[in-house]
């Protein structure tokens, strides 16, 4: 393959990539609502790119489930149920406890220094930003967190699904999060002492805060929604 195709072959990827993370982070933060329908061409001249990337980076997302293909209308924005978030915390729920057993604590002594820091620096970030009410950086460093967390096992799939499974928690999650005034004191902070129990291989603790942590949003989205 000549180097001018590869060349544009990498930019298209890069270019398919950022546009995938950056429709995430909106519909993420609430600004594509849930059933919002857009085209390709619409998405294409908002960003001043070509259709191609674009048309990827959408169907990307649909793999991911965050959006839907609506047959000669172009694309919509996935809308969750309540049942369909209760169905991913059961989801994230047995990922993260398969995380914390056996395999990933021979993960954990084989952490190197500067991947232990990176994940209680993200801990101290999300929970700082939680325990602030800060909806739109806590998704950021709370996304971050759980995939470093995730990544100890060695196992991309794994990392690779909770990652897919809390994104779309979230996703159901912000608009309802978005009808209180102030969200200080209500949103949950426990990640650096979910970092200690799972550094310290303590499967109990970190199961309890698990469980703590899934019924806080259960009951907090419930009670919004």
């Amino acid at each position: 393959m000549p180097a001018g195709t590869v060349s544009g072959v990498i930019r298209r990827s890069t270019l398919r990539q950022q546009i995938a993370d950056a429709l995430r982070d909106e519909v993420l933060a609430g600004r594509l609502p849930s059933g919002h329908q857009f085209t390709v061409k619409e998405i294409a001249e908002q960003y001043g790119v070509s259709a191609t990337p674009v048309r990827e980076a959408l169907l990307d997302l649909c793999a991911q489930g965050l959006l839907d293909v609506e047959q000669h209308r172009g694309f919509s924005v996935h809308a969750f149920t309540a049942e369909d978030f209760r169905a991913m915390v059961d989801a994230r729920t047995l990922i993260i406890e398969g995380i914390f057993r056996s395999s990933a604590e021979r993960a954990v002594r084989a952490l190197s220094d500067e991947a232990l820091a990176s994940i209680r620096r993200r801990a101290e970030e999300a929970e700082r930003a939680a325990r602030a009410g800060d909806l739109d950086v806590l998704i950021g460093y709370d996304l971050r967190f759980w995939r470093e967390l995730g990544s100890i096992v060695g196992n991309p799939y794994i990392s690779d699904f909770l990652d897919r499974v809390r994104v779309q928690t979230w996703m159901f999650a912000v608009p309802l999060l978005r009808r209180r005034a102030d969200l200080r004191g209500h949103l949950w902070h426990g990640h650096r002492e979910l970092v200690a129990a799972v550094v310290g291989r303590d499967l109990a603790e970190a199961q309890r805060l698990v469980r703590e942590y899934n019924e806080h949003s259960l009951t907090l989205v419930g009670d919004l929604a």
